[in-house]
């Protein structure tokens, strides 16, 4: 049975912070760099937050949804040094880029919901006659109070989905839904973390996670760090391992769920799911609330990003690549959606 994992050693992912000059900075992990070095970088420019989202510096629903919400504070410092009223060309101006930072990465909801949150609390502000410098100090606080909420929900997600496991679960997971991906804690390995801290994970395979290989570089460098077992499998090996008996429950997170339970998630989700169905094994999404989309009723609904075709190969002559970041899980295949809520099976998500 493994140890209680070491959370400590777990950098946090993305946080808003004040510099020694009193202005507002995004401190996150830039993930393009591990496993081989952990490097945090830092910035002012609302842009450059943008920019780390669409490059995969931040990713991750929850944490790119705290991302996005962090950009529109720093839109707003911006605005303040420029001084001015919060007048109609503000809320225009507030307008534009909020559509912009959410318009970075289509598929996960979180970045929009995370997004509109400043967006309400800014014009909120305006209406009741507060200037720009006023409306930048409330979205400071309002990224900080989102932040400690996100921590706050991946924990419960975590209690929650830690009571579903056997004993001495030996868990399959695709892509990254760890610390690595919210602002701390995670929501998939969430489940893992608190499970371990009272024994009850013998260990976590992660499968690769072509192409990008979130799983090898995130997954297994945040369970090794955190000083849990992992066991890294090539994405075509997990058949074989459930034929082998070798896993008692599949658990992934989510980037967004649509109002039935349909699931989208990293590319490969879907296959790992079909293959728990057909060998008995329990397949289970942790997400936030935040991440469930009402408005829409079925996952055909759900836009699925489509990336640069290099990540999968070098360019061939006379060869097309077809690269979606993410595919949509049935929802007769999801066994629980865990969230902070508590554990629902998905015809009982709309509530």
């Amino acid at each position: 049975m493994g140890a209680a994992p070491h959370m400590e050693n777990l950098p946090r992912t993305v946080e808003l912070v004040r510099a020694a000059n009193g202005a507002a900075e995004l401190v996150y992990v830039d993930q393009r760099r591990l496993p081989r070095e952990l490097v945090f970088a830092r910035t002012s420019d609302w842009r450059e937050v943008v920019g780390a989202v669409k490059s995969l510096a931040v990713r991750g629903a929850p944490a790119i949804g705290a991302a996005g919400a962090a950009a529109v504070a720093l839109w707003a410092q911006e605005r303040a040094r420029a001084g001015g009223k919060a007048g109609e060309s503000y809320l225009a101006a507030l307008s534009e880029a909020c559509a912009l930072v959410a318009g970075a990465r289509p598929t996960a909801v979180n970045l929009a919901w995370g997004v509109g949150r400043m967006e309400r609390a800014a014009c909120d502000c305006a209406a009741a006659g507060e200037g720009p410098d006023a409306i930048a100090g409330a979205l400071f606080s309002a990224v900080k109070e989102l932040e400690a909420a996100d921590e706050a929900a991946n924990r419960a997600i975590g209690a929650h989905g830690a009571a579903l496991l056997p004993r001495g679960a030996r868990v399959l997971t695709h892509c990254n839904a760890g610390s690595l991906a919210t602002v701390f804690y995670g929501t998939a390995l969430g489940v893992v973390y608190a499970a371990a801290a009272k024994g009850g994970i013998e260990r976590v395979y992660a499968d690769e996670t072509r192409p990008v290989g979130q799983g090898a570089r995130l997954t297994c460098w945040e369970l090794a760090r955190a000083g849990v077992s992992v066991t890294l499998l090539c994405d075509n090996m997990a058949a074989s391992l459930m034929a082998r008996g070798e896993v008692d429950a599949v658990v992934v997170g989510a980037d967004r769920i649509a109002a039935n339970g349909d699931t989208a998630n990293k590319v490969g989700t879907y296959g790992v799911a079909v293959l728990a169905a057909h060998h008995g094994i329990p397949f289970y999404v942790a997400a936030p609330e935040s991440t469930i989309d009402r408005s829409l009723p079925d996952g055909s609904r759900i836009p699925i990003e489509e990336r640069d075709p290099a990540e999968v190969a070098e360019p061939l002559p006379g060869v097309e690549v077809w690269n979606p970041a993410f595919d949509v899980t049935p929802a007769a295949l999801v066994t629980r959606i865990i969230t902070e809520r508590g554990t629902f099976a998905p015809s009982e998500l709309v509530y």
